[in-house]
């Protein structure tokens, strides 16, 4: 085999690889103290295995990528310029943002991307990802009503909790999600509630996929304590300059502690 065909398979293989990857947003905890820090972590997956697993792969490149800090007041705090480098290479480790709040409630991080990848042909990627924490005054005294989880932001593909995955969760809590394609339900998504360090089966995954209802909603209750990746794509004919299809990607960070912070069970 001649070096043309080895680079060009290589090449490939790579431009297969870039277009098959999904990102996620975490944090260290899912429960701090106002006036503590949180770390912020922003992840890319390869999720081209129909996302089979949690794990890292490569590291994302910030052009084009958004990513904010909501919080109970206020405009949205840009966190992209904050974000360092934790891998040695270009393509190793991940970005982080360390940030402190001050004001007690619901914070929700927003991941958005938007670019052209190409494995053989051009093909328009958008992505989004959500995490979400909660401040409070004292960490023996956490409010379990934290309002704001269910708030739509407007992406083109989103994932919209519809119980609170911090106050209450833990073992047993049930992660309720509404898929929303263009603002409106999306009927018949495949839905991965992923755990870290397990690798889904082939096919659909009965433990842990579901498919949205009429009503564009999944559940899925964990029975352990683990971070959970909640994932959904969707993959549409629309084409535009310099790409022939879309792909839309939406995940879901969930924190799950192996004690609720709210009632200690």
């Amino acid at each position: 085999m001649n070096k043309f065909v080895v680079t060009l398979i290589n090449l490939l293989a790579f431009n297969f690889s870039v277009s098959a990857h999904d990102t996620w947003v975490q944090t260290n905890t899912n429960v701090i103290r106002t006036g503590d820090a949180v770390h912020v972590d922003l992840m890319l997956g390869n999720h081209g295995n129909d996302h089979r697993d949690f794990k890292l792969a490569s590291k994302v490149s910030l052009e084009g990528i958004t990513l904010r800090l909501h919080g109970p007041k206020g405009s949205p705090l840009d966190l992209a310029s904050r974000l360092i480098d934790v891998g040695y290479t270009p393509k190793e480790g991940f970005w982080t943002a360390k940030i402190g709040v001050t004001e007690s409630g619901l914070y929700l991080v927003e991941q958005q991307a938007d670019s052209i990848v190409n494995h053989g042909k051009p093909l328009r990627s958008i992505r989004s990802a959500k995490t979400f924490f909660v401040a409070a005054k004292s960490l023996s005294e956490i409010p379990h009503e934290n309002p704001g989880f269910d708030k739509a932001l407007g992406h083109a593909l989103e994932l919209v909790p519809e119980a609170n995955t911090v106050t209450p969760m833990g073992p047993d809590v049930p992660i309720r999600v509404k898929v929303l394609f263009q603002g409106k339900p999306l009927v018949g998504a495949r839905v991965a509630f992923i755990p870290r360090g397990v690798t889904l089966s082939e096919g659909l995954d009965a433990t842990y996929e579901r498919t949205t209802n009429d009503n564009g909603r999944a559940a899925f209750t964990p029975k352990d304590g683990n971070y959970y990746l909640v994932v959904v794509h969707h993959e549409t004919a629309e084409k535009g300059t310099g790409y022939d299809s879309t792909k839309y990607a939406a995940t879901l960070t969930v924190f799950v502690p192996d004690v609720c912070p709210c009632c200690g069970e």
